[in-house]
């Protein structure tokens, strides 16, 4: 079932090492779906309500975010892809966010 996306929500901190890959996905996911991206710099309040959380309920960064229309906040991806060797896979993250959104990535 194809989620119907307002908005892109990116909560990130610029010098996060992270930063570029989130950054990146979201760019391509943006243009792809054609809808808007609200970047949300360190925001933990909005994490611990609509984020990933550990065992203990604490967040990280970045993690990014899909407003619905009708209101929903749903996770799209809040970890990176890695490759086999454990570099970051942009290409894999892509596609996972893809998926968690319904969206075939053909």
């Amino acid at each position: 079932m194809v989620k119907k996306v307002r908005k892109l929500i990116l909560v990130t901190s610029d010098g996060h090492p992270q930063h570029k890959y989130f950054a990146g996905i979201t760019d391509e996911l943006s243009k792809k779906l054609g809808v808007d991206v609200e970047v949300r710099k360190e925001d933990y309040v909005f994490l611990s309500k609509y984020g990933e959380t550990d065992d203990l309920g604490l967040t990280w960064l970045p993690q990014l975010m899909a407003e619905l229309e009708g209101g929903g906040v749903i996770k799209v991806l809040t970890q990176p892809a890695l490759t086999p060797d454990g570099k970051l896979d942009v290409e894999g993250g892509l596609k996972q966010a893809l998926r968690n959104l319904g969206v075939s990535d053909e």
